[in-house]
């Protein structure tokens, strides 16, 4: 008896209130121009990334060499005059074939060629081991355009003087029942609770990059390799020049500590080149 009291108390209140929200009118043609500066004006923008070639940044033309020996970390090539791992596009001047991977500095100086090519870019570029080519590489840059997305867009501009607007067409009307609104309101579900926003991170390069791969599997086989030592990977498409590549990563990082700490996990998964990027 008491839940039924108190269901009807609601169901009261809630009624009253919708009625006196129908006896609340607001005439929206009380004076010109008005109607046209409420309605605001929206407009979504979508990223589109791709990227371009950056010889300022770091271009050498020179024999390149592959010992043989595979490797990991996807397609890369290192070289000794590298201040800083970059993503770079890799060309085989002899066949015109190219590739997009990673570039690292070489520490050691060994006989032969400076320009170190790991197994996967030998396969993509068609080198032989121990057989020096002549390789191009060239830095590349993200190229960042914000191309607008066309929805709805009402101009705020005041109406031109003079201009009338037009009559409104016939509105079907009906009875509200308030009572049966209300009842419907107060059984209606809960709405269901948004998901959380993930929290950003503080640093400027949270996630730690494995590599570059110019064969999905092998990109997806990283990424297994990663969630099997409890680390969360992404792996990243992307193209240029009609080709596709897949990069490796792990993270967001919150803090510099916890990035190190993967850092040190991957290295210690053999990837010895990994290092940290935007993302």
């Amino acid at each position: 008896m008491a839940r039924i009291l108190v269901k009807r108390t609601l169901v009261g209140i809630a009624a009253l209130s919708l009625v006196a929200g129908c006896m609340e009118g607001v005439n929206p043609l009380s004076k010109k121009g008005e109607g046209a500066a409420a309605i605001a004006s929206g407009q979504t923008s979508r990223r589109v990334e791709r990227d371009v070639e950056a010889p300022d940044v770091f271009q050498v033309s020179e024999k390149g060499l592959w010992d043989g020996r595979p490797s990991l970390g996807g397609v890369w090539v290192a070289h000794p005059d590298v201040k800083e791992p970059e993503r770079v596009i890799i060309r085989n001047e002899s066949n015109g074939s190219f590739v997009i991977g990673a570039l690292f500095r070489r520490e050691r100086a060994n006989a032969g060629p400076r320009l170190e090519v790991s197994s996967d870019a030998a396969a993509a570029l068609g080198l032989l081991a121990g057989a020096p080519a002549d390789i191009t590489v060239t830095a590349l840059r993200r190229e960042e355009n914000a191309e607008p997305e066309a929805e709805a867009v009402i101009a705020d501009a005041p109406m031109a003087e003079g201009s009338e607007i037009a009559a409104p067409e016939a509105v079907e009307t009906a009875t509200l029942d308030p009572i049966a609104a209300a009842e419907a309101a107060i059984d209606a579900p809960a709405p269901v609770a948004a998901a959380p926003v993930p929290a950003k991170s503080d640093i400027s390069k949270p996630y730690v990059q494995l590599g570059i791969f110019s064969v999905q599997a092998n990109a997806d086989r990283t990424a297994d390799k990663m969630r099997k030592i409890g680390l969360t990977p992404e792996v990243h498409e992307s193209s240029i020049k009609g080709k596709t590549f897949w990069r490796v990563v792990v993270g967001p990082a919150m803090t510099a500590a916890e990035r190190a700490d993967i850092l040190a996990k991957v290295k210690a998964e053999g990837f010895a080149d990994a290092y940290s990027v935007t993302d």
